[in-house]
């Protein structure tokens, strides 16, 4: 194991022949196809980064009551995501430090075992990660252009069925995923849904961006200052609008290659683009990193309560 293990799986293409390979690998075997050779102690350091702020934040959202809120609650389940990805980094990188030192002697079959149980954490934060990105968007949605009828219409029962919904069927589809990883039609799958959400959450953006403007602009004209109400939307459409991009721009590279293993395993370009992976996967765990910066920096009553958790005044 040198990499995450459900994504080393998806290291290399598959659906190729030996010979086939051998010849791009030789034909690409210069210059920038060389790929990176990224440290150990980088993958440590992020997941260690990563699984403390997202401690942090579940800590804060559990402390504080005015953050008990179908909202909160959903960045919260966003945040143990994260650090699904920082506890299946770590413990692959202790486990394969331990096992390169003879420090931990293990038969094969329970290394593979081992293996296939981080390949399911890593696989289910994925699919969590991106379907919870999806509910904040349409959360904060509801929340703009249906404010008088948000709290019946986002339940507290309803969105606890929410988020075990999306937990059932992110741990469902990772096990299909490791089984099957192989398989060019569960990469599509995947593929598909991580478009569809996307398309999804840009959509939701674009409208929101669209009324705030229109607020702005007839709040200018009548020469009046914007109320609160419409300054938070405002606010928040931004900080989703960043995690959105945070997250295109992190696991963008990855699922673009995805597409290269389905559609041009061979290709001399595509496989110059594998020679990246772990470059891919540090993007990955960035996300982790980043996500609960955004929340601390962007919500000032998340942000009081973290300094509240860090100077432990419980």
């Amino acid at each position: 194991m040198s990499t995450l293990a459900p994504l080393r799986l998806l290291r290399e293409p598959w659906n190729t022949s030996e010979g086939n390979q051998s010849n791009t690998t030789v034909g690409a075997s210069s210059g920038w196809c060389q790929g990176l050779d990224i440290p150990h102690e980088l993958f440590l350091a992020l997941g260690l980064v990563s699984l403390v702020e997202n401690l942090l934040v579940v800590a804060a959202i559990l402390k504080n009551r005015n953050l008990h809120s179908p909202t909160y609650y959903f960045i919260c389940c966003l945040a143990v995501s994260d650090m699904l990805v920082s506890i299946s980094n770590l413990a692959e990188m202790l486990f394969m430090l331990l096992l390169e030192h003879g420090v931990l002697v293990m038969r094969p079959s329970i290394v593979r075992h081992m293996d296939s149980v981080i390949d399911m954490l890593i696989c289910s934060s994925v699919v969590s990660s991106l379907s919870f990105l999806g509910v904040i968007a349409i959360d904060r949605y509801i929340t703009i252009f249906y404010a008088l009828r948000y709290h019946s219409i986002m339940t507290l029962q309803r969105a606890v069925v929410t988020m075990a919904s999306i937990w059932v069927a992110s741990t469902v589809s990772s096990t299909v995923l490791i089984t099957y990883y192989r398989s060019n039609t569960i990469l599509l799958c995947l593929i598909v849904f991580f478009l569809f959400m996307l398309v999804l959450m840009l959509v939701l953006y674009i409208h929101m961006f669209a009324l705030a403007r229109h607020h702005l602009h007839s709040i200018s004209s009548q020469q009046k200052p914007p109320t609160a109400h419409r300054g938070g939307s405002l606010k928040g459409a931004v900080t989703l609008t960043i995690l959105l991009g945070v997250f295109f721009i992190c696991w963008g590279p990855f699922f673009f290659h995805l597409i290269l293993i389905v559609t041009c395993p061979t290709n001399p370009f595509c496989t110059c683009f594998f020679s990246y992976f772990n470059l891919f996967l540090i993007l990955i765990i960035c996300n982790s990193v980043i996500d609960p910066l955004i929340y601390a920096f962007r919500s000032q009553e998340l942000r009081r309560t973290l300094r509240e958790v860090i100077t432990c005044s419980w």
